[in-house]
């Protein structure tokens, strides 16, 4: 028997699963340990390290039987496994590849978090059977994940699917969180639906069940579903500045299907059609026939993607 590891690397939490590398790729155990982001991180790595050489001796696998640890990182990430700085880890360069292998003697392939994450649900989730699709991972930001014939965009720098940052209104003066204006992440992200209540209910004067000292992007999407007024025209905002921008990007990708996750997915069904009808209003007509969907792997998506990248070498 051979295996591989995924490894989904978060700001609090590092994810790990064992699986197997034959069949179906089936999980033989995950678990957590914290990330230690104390020294510019400089101990995440070798954490990671031991706690899978526990594993191996736990189940007795042989390093030779190791076909390789695959690691989602939330960074920019280089085609040869080179970190040039992740403000969630303190790192300011890692050459995150050359050091996995150092340190287990095992190959290791590395990407950036939000493309594993949509490799996963291409592999085992909401994307399954499909080889061209985007994920869209709406949480504290906006994610993206482009996957075309089978195979993740990471670009010339590491950055391929930033979607989060593609500018969608150039009239605001507000900065986004990469100093630039406008981006989508302001907008779509759960900090930006909180945004964007916050302003309709200082002008709104519609009765509505929504608290604008204290709402929350959940909030707004069960007020959605409780058919208050108000924050359906917040959900119709935000999904103009979603569907739009997905609809930018199919004319360039030409996805099967846009797989849409993170946290704010978790409102469930009532999110496709607010993004759906303005995609289709703005679609280039051979983009239309594309499918939305929701994820399905959760917090499974990255440490699924991270063993996809080894078992696709």
């Amino acid at each position: 028997m051979k295996y591989c590891f995924g490894v989904d690397i978060g700001g609090t939490t590092v994810k790990l699963g064992l699986f197997e590398a034959e069949g179906e790729g089936k999980i033989l155990d995950k678990w957590e340990i914290t990330t230690d982001t104390s020294r510019n991180g400089e101990a995440i790595l070798p954490d990671i390290s031991a706690s899978i050489k526990k594993k191996t001796e736990e189940f007795q696998i042989v390093c030779e039987d190791v076909l390789g640890i695959g690691v989602g990182v939330p960074a920019p990430v280089t085609s040869d496994g080179i970190v040039r700085g992740s403000a969630n880890l303190g790192w300011t360069y890692k050459e995150v590849k050359r050091e996995m292998e150092e340190l287990t003697g095992m190959k290791a392939f590395i990407g950036n978090d939000a493309n594993v994450a949509a490799l996963g649900e291409m592999w085992k989730g909401g994307g399954a059977g499909h080889k061209n699709l985007i994920m869209v991972t709406l949480g504290t930001g906006v994610g993206g994940g482009v996957i075309i014939d089978g195979k993740i965009l990471v670009g010339a720098h590491g950055a391929g699917g930033e979607i989060g940052h593609i500018c969608v209104n150039y009239d605001e003066t507000d900065s986004c969180g990469c100093g630039n204006h406008g981006c989508l992440e302001q907008y779509a992200s759960a900090t930006g639906i909180v945004r964007l209540a916050k302003k309709k209910l200082g002008e709104e004067m519609s009765p509505t069940i929504l608290n604008k000292s204290d709402v929350t992007a959940k909030d707004v999407f069960d007020a959605v579903k409780a058919g208050d007024e108000t924050a359906v025209e917040i959900a119709v905002e935000f999904g103009v500045y979603l569907g739009h921008a997905l609809a930018n990007l199919a004319a360039v990708t030409d996805p099967e299907v846009f797989v849409i996750g993170g946290g704010v997915s978790k409102a469930g069904e009532v999110l496709i059609p607010y993004i759906k009808e303005p995609y289709m209003e703005r679609a280039f007509f051979a983009n239309k026939s594309v499918e939305f969907v929701l994820a399905t792997l959760g917090n499974d998506a990255g440490i699924c993607g991270a063993a996809k990248l080894v078992l696709d070498e």
